[in-house]
């Protein structure tokens, strides 16, 4: 089986972890800041805070900007649920705008008309790895004095305008799961330019408690004093994730660079057949290619559930991506109803992701290409 995406470790990422267990700190050690500030440095943000996971990294961030009870936030039902659950954890409402077709990103023209004054947040997803047009996002939030966070756990080593994703919006937060742009095993992280947010993270990530005499409320009582200022949560990320990070990511323009080479075969060799819908090209946005999905027009979009299990039982490890939050159970629960945004969900109904990753070989893709044309063709 050929997997839809998978990880690539080398001796470098090995030895880095080796190295880092023999080191004595296994957790709240150096090698966290080293990666902290590797990941803010490539993305061109002045903070970075590692957590353990990517829905780690969005509640956090969410707790920075102040989003909590009453508060809604604006975006996309075309995303992993972890972007709307973190803001309901936090005890805010999901406000969903519909995508455009082209992208599966949120469509800006749609958005004013969802904003009240309630809202306190636009939470723009790359999807894919395709940036946002973060341009038209930031004259909204800019015009209603909200805050823009992007939800790029898709999308680093993304560029909008040449500015690579981790400096376009207020908080951006990123994933290393094992498919993503790199990987920690399991880790997310926050990047932002405001002090005061990246005060907030880096208490929060640790059970809100501070040990930094300089910040204390009360009087210490002596060296082992501490306080817990928030209702943090333990979100630390391990020395160990972080070494294979920091490891990972030196590698990064090679993975971007073999990404895009592949997605760039694809589209050359799937080009041109009938009611098959590939991937948007921008001249102003570089893509990570997170992921590489196709859309089936026309009277295929009713056989794409045929064409993903041939597609599985040829070998060919294919997903969807996504269906829409609001279409989960629990969402309806809460009172969100199917036709709530149409382009997703069409989107979703025609949408599936064929392999993409660093070590894919060329033979694989031929595979993938081969099996694709076969199964559209009958």
């Amino acid at each position: 089986m050929i997997p839809y995406s998978h990880q690539f470790i080398d001796e470098q990422d090995i030895k880095a972890v080796k190295e880092t267990l023999r080191s004595g700190w296994l957790t709240q050690g150096p090698k966290i800041k080293e990666f902290e500030n590797a990941l803010a440095d490539y993305c061109g943000a002045k903070y970075a805070v590692a957590v353990s996971n990517g829905t780690a990294a969005l509640q956090a961030a969410y707790f920075a900007a102040g989003i909590g009870s009453g508060d809604e936030i604006i975006t996309s039902p075309i995303t992993f649920a972890a972007t709307t659950n973190a803001a309901i954890w936090q005890g805010a409402k999901p406000i969903f705008v519909d995508i455009e077709k082209s992208t599966g990103n949120l469509d800006a023209n749609l958005i004013e008309e969802k904003i009240t004054d309630k809202t306190k947040a636009i939470v723009a997803v790359d999807y894919s790895g395709l940036p946002c047009d973060y341009g038209a996002l930031k004259k909204i939030a800019k015009k209603y004095k909200l805050l823009l966070i992007n939800d790029a756990a898709h999308s680093l080593g993304a560029e909008y305008k040449n500015k690579k994703i981790g400096s376009l919006a207020d908080l951006t937060i990123l994933s290393f799961h094992p498919v993503k742009s790199i990987t920690t095993g399991e880790g997310g992280a926050v990047l932002t330019d405001n002090e005061d947010f990246y005060k907030k993270l880096f208490l929060f990530r640790g059970h809100g408690i501070t040990k930094d005499s300089k910040d204390f409320r009360n009087e210490s009582l002596g060296l082992w004093y501490h306080e817990m200022q928030e209702l943090g949560l333990n979100y630390r990320i391990t020395d160990l994730q972080a070494a294979l990070g920091t490891s990972q990511l030196k590698k990064l323009p090679e993975f971007m660079s073999l990404r895009r080479k592949i997605a760039k075969f694809y589209s050359k060799k799937l080009s041109g057949i009938k009611n098959l819908a590939l991937p948007s090209e921008f001249a102003d946005r570089k893509s990570s290619r997170h992921l590489y999905p196709i859309r089936l027009l026309g009277k295929l979009q009713s056989r794409r559930r045929e064409a993903f299990e041939k597609l599985q039982k040829a070998g060919i490890g294919v997903q969807v991506h996504y269906i829409p939050v609001y279409w989960h159970p629990y969402y309806q629960k809460l009172g969100y109803k199917k036709g709530l945004c149409p382009v997703a969900e069409d989107f979703y109904l025609s949408e599936i992701s064929i392999p993409i990753y660093p070590s894919l070989k060329v033979a694989d893709q031929r595979t993938v290409i081969k099996e694709l044309k076969n199964i559209l063709d009958n």
